[in-house]
């Protein structure tokens, strides 16, 4: 299979830095060419929680989506998720498949491109930062433009976090 552009939403609310440090260390052991976004602090979405981390992370792979689907959710396991709680709730580390190349996937439990990439302020504009020419396969418009479109009409209560090694 051919290597493609993937991109991955990292989030984190127990503990961030420390697990989204260990993520980074997990993605840089495993893949050869990867590129990261700012880091963004967020109020939690959908419940009452402490402020969420949030990252991109590019990588380029020749896992298929399915397989690579797992093997982030190792990582979570590894990292103390715990899956029981409901989908909004306090999170150890969050690993989400935004984009597989410009695939559109809809099969089990997999939707790619991810629908939170343009609702969501700390998952599009990381995005935006680390590759605003990357056209959305759907909405057939690039993410800098997307961005420059949600930033103008909803509230953006993001923080971008200086010095996160």
């Amino acid at each position: 299979m051919k290597s493609l552009r993937v991109f991955l939403g990292l989030g984190s609310n127990v503990k961030p830095l420390q697990h989204l440090q260990s993520c980074q260390q997990y993605l840089n052991c495993s893949f050869k060419h990867i590129r990261y976004s700012s880091v963004y602090r967020s109020p939690a979405f959908g419940f009452d929680g402490a402020d969420f981390l949030n990252m991109v992370a590019e990588i380029t792979t020749a896992f298929s989506p399915m397989a690579l689907k797992h093997w982030l959710q190792k990582i979570e396991d590894l990292h103390g998720r715990d899956r029981s709680k409901p989908r909004y709730s306090d999170r150890t580390l969050d690993i989400d498949l935004l984009f597989y190349g410009q695939h559109i996937i809809k099969q089990n439990e997999l939707y790619i491109p991810r629908q939170e990439i343009t609702q969501r302020d700390y998952v599009l504009k990381p995005l935006a930062e680390l590759a605003p020419d990357w056209v959305h396969p759907q909405h057939k418009k690039k993410l800098s433009t997307l961005w420059k479109a949600f930033s103008e009409n909803n509230v953006v209560n993001l923080q971008r976090l200086e010095n996160f090694s």
